[in-house]
């Protein structure tokens, strides 16, 4: 050990790994710092949240630095002395160095325009869009000046090599003489340090703040990224707050009946005969699920851009949800709400999840009615599953087509949409008039087969890069989130005019219904406000003008329109008729790991360490205020997500349904 300090600092073959960490963790500083400024007014900060922000950040950027050289610290270990100053280790050290720098700095711009998006660090969303590989490069290439930036990145990393060079780190570290049993003790220590941050710290250390803003800056983004890598489903009944399944279940059952529910024997179960009085009616219905359209973009919340001209026209003249919130934040968890109308579950969305196929989903419902189900995308449907999800559960296929496509991915028939009816494209899809014709097409043809239909249809253009058809509008394409809005406000409008002139159009209901909002980042670690969407029901000949303002979730939207057209059917869902005397205001969301429950203004929030938080909320402030609620409450939230996960995981959303 003699002479360790100076082996460890001046004179060790591992000076240039030392420096190395001392570099990212000065640029990780920086990024944090600009991360802070972009969201300074949000992230309530005080000195104590300072030394948190950045006291929790060093732990973790030391943490991320130690496991990226731990690879380079096995190699300088297993290196003979001989080699150390050779052409081949000078190589492999140049070209290693300038690699790493290279990927560090690529990740922290990759951090920056994420946050700009999701103000958030890496999590799920990211580890999707790694999977998705063709959308997000294209996305990216049409939002950013990509060549630029890559000509910037790559002149910021020969800048550090040269400075690397310049301070003789280089030289020093290949003209060192370290003895094997200091390059031991040196890696030894290293993945010491590292396997303690893998095993003993989890990126939970980071979220003690109620300011969801100064828990996210806490965090490092490539450990976040790992992080949600590792977790992408987690197992409700490992991590979470439990109640005897059996009580879970009857508080579930309970919460579900009403005058028109019967039952099946298996008390492990919500399935249940729904049997409504009256004649049934028979509509062909179109769900437009509208990408990312958070209610305040509507003059009817308050917004006075006119942003939305027609949907707040038809919105007077609907069947209008002013009181709607989304399940999730993600396009993949308003899918599962709407074609499922259950909570969501710790993890990713049920679309996305192994075990999916063969659901009871609405378009089943539809389909055992004698209508033809249909799903409709204008980008390609094997991004996020969705193809394999809903050829699998019912549906037949119409979507782009363009990337990769797996043979018995599904069995329901598929539609491509062909070049020759697209007029505009960008990296998620067909712009909304286009996915429109491709609707109207469909609905001709079931039409003139005689044939009732049901579309589900997901739409792309408000989304980033917020690109669409020159001379539609006012605004230039691309120009930003205000443009796009005003777009797919545009193409609804078109796509009405057409469709009014169409046989099928007095006997049609149109939805129109958000997947999520705008955006999920709010103060709060679950943000009410950012889960409130529109939901529009229009059929001028089959709806009667109502505002429907009670509290309600997504889930909901099926089983009330479902009792508006007197329809008796076998359900598996979790969504409730609000119409119904026995209902009562509540709502489900959550993120990828905070599942929350509210009822009226009650709202109890599950976290993994099986944690339970419980506040009263107030909506005019948008605040939540700590409150301790009776044991009722939080086991009514708990049976909620419990009996969700385990439906799912025991194959209890199935079919085939029990006979009556």
């Amino acid at each position: 050990m003699k002479n360790f300090k100076a082996f460890l600092l001046a004179n060790s073959r591992y000076k240039l790994l030392f420096y190395f960490i001392l570099f990212f963790i000065a640029i990780s500083f920086v990024i944090r710092t600009i991360l802070l400024v972009m969201s300074f007014s949000k992230a309530d900060i005080s000195l104590p949240a300072l030394f948190k922000i950045f006291g929790l950040g060093l732990m973790f950027d030391a943490g991320v630095a130690c496991f990226i050289v731990l690879v380079y610290s096995i190699y300088l270990l297993l290196l003979p002395q001989k080699l150390n100053n050779s052409l081949f280790n000078r190589i492999v050290t140049y070209a290693g160095f300038f690699l790493t720098v290279f990927i560090v700095v690529f990740s922290f711009f990759a951090e920056i325009t994420f946050w700009q998006e999701f103000e958030a660090r890496f999590n799920f969303i990211a580890v999707d869009y790694l999977i998705y590989t063709y959308e997000v490069i294209n996305n990216i290439n049409e939002s950013y000046p990509l060549p630029i930036l890559i000509s910037g990145m790559l002149l910021f990393c020969i800048f550090i090599t040269i400075v690397f060079y310049k301070r003789r780190i280089f030289t020093a570290t290949f003209l060192s003489v370290t003895s094997f049993l200091n390059r031991l003790i040196i890696t030894v220590l290293l993945f010491i340090v590292a396997g303690l941050f893998g095993f003993a710290i989890s990126n939970t250390v980071a979220e003690k703040s109620i300011n969801r803003y100064q828990n996210e800056l806490s965090k490092a983004g490539i450990y976040s990224f790992f992080a949600a890598f590792k977790n992408n489903e987690l197992n409700y009944d490992h991590f979470y707050k439990l109640i005897n399944t059996d009580k879970a279940f009857a508080e579930i059952r309970a919460e579900l009946q009403d005058s028109t529910v019967t039952y099946s024997n298996n008390g492990r179960s919500i399935q249940r005969f729904i049997k409504q009085q009256g004649i049934p009616i028979k509509p062909n219905v179109i769900m437009i699920t509208i990408e990312s359209f958070s209610a305040d973009f509507m003059k009817a919340f308050g917004n006075n851009q006119n942003l939305t001209p027609v949907l707040d026209s038809i919105a007077e003249k609907s069947l209008f949800f002013t009181n709607m919130y989304a399940t999730g934040t993600r396009t993949v968890r308003g899918m599962e709400a709407l074609s499922l109308a259950m909570p969501p579950t710790p993890g990713s969305s049920i679309v996305r999840r192994p075990n999916n196929d063969n659901l009871l989903t609405i378009g089943n419902i539809f389909n055992k009615a004698g209508y033809e189900s249909n799903f409709l995308y204008g980008g390609d449907g094997y991004f996020d599953n969705m193809n394999a999800y809903f050829g699998n559960n019912g549906y037949n296929v119409t979507d782009r087509g363009r990337g990769l496509i797996i043979k018995d991915q599904f069995k329901a028939p598929r539609q491509i949409i062909p070049d020759s009816l697209v007029h505009f494209e960008n990296a998620w899809g067909i712009c909304d008039e286009d996915l429109y014709d491709a609707v109207l097409r469909n609905a001709d043809t079931s039409f003139k087969s005689g044939k009732l239909f049901y579309d589900f249809v997901m739409t792309t253009s408000n989304h980033k890069p917020y690109t669409y058809p020159a001379g539609k509008i006012d605004l230039k394409s691309g120009s930003g989130r205000e443009g796009a809005v005003r777009y797919t406000d545009y193409a609804i409008g078109a796509f009405l005019k057409k469709a009014q002139t169409k046989p099928w159009f007095d006997n049609t209901v149109f939805i129109f219904v958000a997947d999520h909002c705008a955006s999920s980042a709010g103060k709060n670690e679950i943000d009410i406000t950012k889960y409130h969407i529109p939901c529009i029901v229009y059929s001028p000949k089959q709806i009667v003008p109502h505002k429907l303002d009670m509290l309600c979730s997504q889930i909901d939207l099926y089983p009330t329109l479902l009792a508006q057209m007197n329809w008796s059917y076998n359900s598996n869902l979790y969504g409730k008729n609000i119409l119904s005397p026995a209902y009562y205001p509540r709502i489900e969301l959550g993120t990828y790991q905070k599942l929350a429950y509210m009822k009226a203004d009650s709202l109890v929030i599950l976290s993994p360490q099986q944690k339970v938080e419980t506040f009263i909320y107030n909506s005019i402030n948008n605040t939540q205020v700590a409150t301790k609620f009776n044991d009722h409450l939080v086991n009514e939230a708990i049976a909620q997500y419990q009996t969700a996960y385990y439906l799912y995981k025991n194959n209890g959303l199935k079919q085939p349904m029990p006979a009556n």
